[in-house]
């Protein structure tokens, strides 16, 4: 954009642009709190990106919208309904009513003053903001621990297979002179929010249609369980072949990372084969 262009979309959007300048100011507290999760919290770390990944989706498609729009009532709905819940979150002190509000406010905003037919050009640039949020405490806490068995179950199951003897309690992994528990922070659920945020935003932007972008978005929870998996497996096989120092230690440390880019290459290999089938039975 040129100066005067510039100029000329500052005063067309002037009332949208000060209204959500607003928001953002009386909610400066809801930011500050969201960024401190960020930092403390590894697991919700990519929240810093997903702000600057949706302004720039939107910006993207910038010369695709209709400068002069019927705004919609639909919009303002949904500001109010947000607003609502933003009320009834701060009066709760219940974090992530307040937060997913807040989307919602600004979401009502971009619909209100974009209009219908705009909005569906941009409509992911407000739907990925919701990936910056934390998962709920309660929906936390009631997954894990039978994310916990499931895939200590598992992992015993295919030990027994491979010849390495392995006794499950619960969610403890036995072997041969050393014991694996997998932990809450081993239950998979944790990077969750990051690999579906991932999967949404590659969907989005590679995959065609509108079916395979949902359906890669939807694989991405049975990939952050199978990865982890794979994780329980190469531990529990190093502590029994090589030593247990070696899987407390080095094995612990880069687990994580293992976890997370095997989880990357089966999304990556998952959309090729969907475009190749998508392209095949066209």
């Amino acid at each position: 954009m040129d100066q005067d262009k510039v100029k000329q979309h500052l005063k067309h959007f002037k009332w949208p642009y000060m209204l959500l300048g607003l928001v953002v100011l009386l909610n400066l507290g809801v930011f500050r709190d969201l960024i401190s999760d960020w930092w403390r919290d590894d697991n919700y770390s990519h929240g810093f990106f997903i702000i600057p990944v949706s302004i720039a989706i939107f910006w993207r498609k910038r010369k695709e919208l209709t400068p002069t729009v019927k705004p919609s009532g639909w919009g303002m709905i949904l500001f109010l309904i947000g607003c609502v819940g933003m009320i009834f979150g701060i009066a709760a002190s219940e974090y992530f009513t307040t937060r997913f509000s807040l989307v919602l406010v600004i979401t009502g905003i971009g619909l209100h003053q974009l209009g219908v037919e705009n909005f569906k050009k941009v409509w992911f640039a407000f739907f990925f903001l919701f990936f910056m949020i934390p998962i709920p405490s309660v929906i936390y806490y009631s997954a894990t621990l039978p994310m916990q068995l499931f895939g200590s179950k598992v992992t015993t199951s295919v030990l027994q297979m491979l010849g390495v003897p392995a006794i499950r309690q619960g969610n403890v992994i036995h072997l041969p002179e050393y014991s694996l528990e997998v932990a809450e922070a081993c239950s998979g659920l944790r990077s969750l929010v990051t690999l579906m945020a991932l999967g949404a935003l590659y969907g989005y932007l590679f995959m065609p249609g509108r079916v395979l972008p949902v359906i890669l978005f939807a694989a991405t929870v049975p990939i952050a369980i199978l990865t982890n998996i794979i994780r329980l497996l190469f531990t529990a096989i190093g502590a029994y072949a090589i030593s247990t120092e070696l899987a407390e230690d080095f094995l612990h440390e880069i687990s994580g990372i293992i976890v997370f880019i095997t989880a990357l290459f089966f999304m990556l290999i998952l959309g090729v084969l969907l475009k190749w089938l998508r392209n095949r039975f066209s």
